[in-house]
């Protein structure tokens, strides 16, 4: 058993040493390194030369990993002959001793489409079919190793299973398209990044312009699936290790695949670059099918036994009529916070064009903005839910009230943030809708699956997500960035914490049975109230920053100079005489705050 598993692991190493060395022959444009097969200039030693050296060293690690899985069939082969002559069980999975026999024959077949590759002067066709059939390989080789390792019982979760192997289709899919785009050189049918001939919308009238437009779709759609992977793994009943490993080795891995894609159309194809999209390319692949397999396992709890039961949260009454259905999805984007969020947006678009924009932009900006603010809410309430629960004041909301499935919820949630980003980059511009899908991937993965649950500076590093909106407001207007929009994004941002805190000192005991680590918690009132007069002093400077950097007039500063020093008092007021009343009174007075703050800004951009 320990023999088969190192030998299966030794194969699928080869196997993605050998794919992510072809992408250095298709970077280097060494693919007719040596023009003829199977010898190299009618040699079986290669010359001293760059090309050739590179070609021939992908050829000799398929010959190590053809040989690596006749190895391991031939070990398959003798473990079934002597399990059955012995009548004993077979030490290994059933499923992973076939597949390791069927490895080799294919091992077979690509040395020969490689072979044919060379012979068709690198035809493109033939190219992707022998990028196929490699992929094909890899896919068998991490499936005997993930079964070697976790055993083939097939008792997982059946969504999560079907999921991942949708995501593992359509994940090939792309894999195949973007080899033939390389084959084809289509690679910068496009030359810029991320629009395609500056749109979204691009003509496909140019050779290989169809290619690459499908591959960036599909790579949209292939990122999401892996993301909703990733955060379904990480709240799963009960928790799989392997399950989070996994999506998140593969979430990680297709964003980082997708930033040199960038890189690779912003570098017009350089060596490196080229280079290493094929090499993630190939551990995306590897970690989706293994994930796929590994779902299908049923998950153990800690003691080891395998869970017996269902989480009741995922199995809840539907609601009562179509109104309730409604109003519970409507409580899931949280329409009051998204509200305070917006209330920024406006201001920054009018400070960033000194007059009122257009209504269709203003209208098209604020949908875009409530969608993607929706989206974050409604995937932080599903994955919050055991949170939820628990804490008093939010035992209400459509999860723990199981009005809502945890599923329908999270896919609720994806689906908004699809339609926000959409109709942002159609209606408005790119770059305001990469901001707020940017904000909206901060909220959901590093404040709700990172920091609210261990840290105390959770709110104060999150606290960037609700600040994403001025610089939505403005780039909608400007299609660029620029000093106003960094101080209007800081002064959310500092204000977020003391108004957080104050609020959280109120239901201080709800987050402390829910093992929040808030800062009263941790650090108690007195640190909290300290904190929060702090902060109240730096928010009170950075808006008056806003006055040279904006060139803001009399009505701003006037408008700044009081609400911030009526802000800094109630801080003072509620270090030194702390009450719940106080504290809810400063909350409440936040609100009114960054309210007619903005409403300032835009008067004073006006007039």
């Amino acid at each position: 058993m320990k023999a088969f598993r190192r030998l299966a692991v030794a194969t699928t190493a080869s196997t993605l040493l050998l794919i992510a060395w072809g992408g250095v022959v298709r970077a280097t444009g060494s693919g007719d390194g040596c023009p003829d097969w199977p010898r190299c200039f009618g040699s079986w030693i290669p010359r001293l030369e760059y090309h050739t050296l590179i070609e021939y060293l992908h050829r000799a690690l398929g010959v190590l990993s053809g040989l690596l899985a006749l190895a391991l069939a031939v070990l398959a082969v003798v473990l079934v002959l002597r399990a059955r002559r012995s009548g004993d069980r077979l030490p290994i999975p059933r499923t992973a001793a076939w597949l390791a026999i069927a490895l080799a024959p294919l091992f077979a077949i690509q040395g020969a489409l490689g072979g044919w590759v060379v012979l068709s002067d690198l035809d493109p066709r033939v190219v992707t079919v022998h990028f196929a059939a490699a992929f094909v390989a890899l896919a068998l080789t991490v499936a005997i190793t993930t079964l070697a390792y976790l055993g083939d019982r097939r008792a997982g979760d059946p969504g999560y299973a079907h999921l991942a192997a949708w995501t593992v289709a359509a994940t090939y899919a792309l894999l195949l398209i973007g080899t033939y785009v390389r084959a084809e050189g289509a690679g910068l049918a496009f030359r810029d990044w991320p629009l395609m001939g500056g749109t979204l919308a691009p003509s496909l009238a140019v050779s290989g312009a169809a290619e690459m437009f499908l591959h960036r779709g599909l790579a949209l759609v292939v990122v999401a699936l892996i993301l909703w992977l990733a955060v379904r793994g990480r709240t799963m009943q009960p928790r799989s290790r392997v399950l989070v490993t996994l999506s998140s080795l593969a979430a990680v891995a297709v964003v980082v695949q997708v930033i040199l894609g960038g890189i690779n159309v912003i570098t017009e194809l350089a060596q490196v670059p080229r280079a290493a999209h094929v090499a993630v390319s190939a551990v995306v692949w590897a970690a989706v099918v293994a994930l796929a397999v590994a779902a299908r396992r049923r998950p153990q709890l800690p003691g080891g036994r395998p869970d017996a039961e269902r989480d009741l949260a995922d199995t809840p009454a539907p609601p009562a009529s179509l109104r309730d259905a409604a109003g519970a999805y409507l409580a899931l984007t949280k329409p009051r916070i998204i509200v305070l969020l917006l209330i920024t947006t406006v201001p920054a678009m009018i400070l960033a064009a000194r007059s009122i924009p257009s209504i269709a932009l203003i209208v098209a900006t604020l949908v875009g903005g409530t969608l993607a603010a929706a989206s974050a809410n409604a995937i932080n309430m599903y994955l919050d839910r055991d949170i939820d629960e628990v804490m008093r004041r939010t035992r209400q909301r459509p999860l723990p009230a199981h009005a809502v499935t945890p599923e329908h919820a999270l896919r609720f949630g994806f689906v908004l943030g699809a339609v926000s980003f959409a109709l942002l980059a159609v209606t408005v511009n790119v770059l305001s809708a990469i901001l707020a899908l940017a904000a909206l991937a901060f909220y959901v993965f590093v404040y709700t699956m990172w920091l609210k649950r261990t840290t105390d500076q959770n709110i104060v590093i999150g606290g960037a997500a609700g600040a994403a909106p001025v610089l939505v407001g403005w780039a909608a207007v400007t299609g660029s960035l620029a000093w106003p929009a960094v101080v209007l994004f800081a002064m959310v941002f500092v204000w977020t914490p003391p108004h957080f805190w104050a609020l959280a000192m109120r239901v201080r005991d709800d987050y402390a049975a829910a093992g929040v680590p808030m800062m009263p918690v941790v650090r108690g009132d007195d640190e909290t109230r300290r904190q929060i007069f702090l902060y109240s002093l730096v928010l009170f400077g950075v808006t008056l920053l806003l006055v040279p950097v904006a060139s803001m007039g009399p009505v701003y500063l006037a408008t700044a100079l009081v609400l911030g020093g009526v802000f800094v008092f109630r801080a003072l007021t509620l270090w030194r005489s702390p009450t719940n009343d106080r504290a809810w009174r400063l909350f409440t007075y936040s609100i009114t705050y960054l309210a007619a703050l903005f409403a300032a800004v835009a008067v004073d951009a006006l007039i």
